[in-house]
């Protein structure tokens, strides 16, 4: 069961923490010997793979206070440990660990970043 999602835009959804957001691959109709899959056979599969559409900031770091250094730099800005994956890069990612929603009719799914197995990054991938 997917979510379904009444907005406009996709650039005002905003990823959170280590969450990635990627647009599933449409799977292969036929097997490698020329048969036929049913629909829904590749969506039961363990591994996918999709194109990585929005990154989250990472994993927060949490500020430290040294109160025998006052010269330091106080900002109680927030700060993240960056994740791997960029816009752009085909991801191959376990499928349970994925929560699927609906967007303009559009099948996306939200992965965290410890469901992402491995990164095909590629220049010229989605051009």
């Amino acid at each position: 069961m997917a979510l379904s999602i009444d907005e406009n835009d996709l650039n005002k959804f905003i990823v959170i923490g280590d969450r990635v957001l990627i647009q599933p691959k449409t799977p292969d109709q036929r097997t490698k010997s020329g048969l036929y899959l049913p629909p829904g056979v590749q969506e039961k599969e363990k591994l996918q793979s999709g194109y990585v559409l929005k990154v989250g900031p990472g994993y927060p770091i949490p500020a430290i206070t040294d109160v025998d250094e006052p010269w330091k730099d106080k900002s109680d800005e927030l700060k993240y440990v960056p994740l791997q994956p960029k816009e752009g890069d085909l991801a191959i990612y376990i499928q349970n660990n994925a929560y699927e929603i609906e967007f303009k009719k559009e099948k996306y799914v939200i992965v965290p970043h410890s469901a992402i197995l491995m990164l095909i990054r590629d220049e010229g991938l989605l051009k």
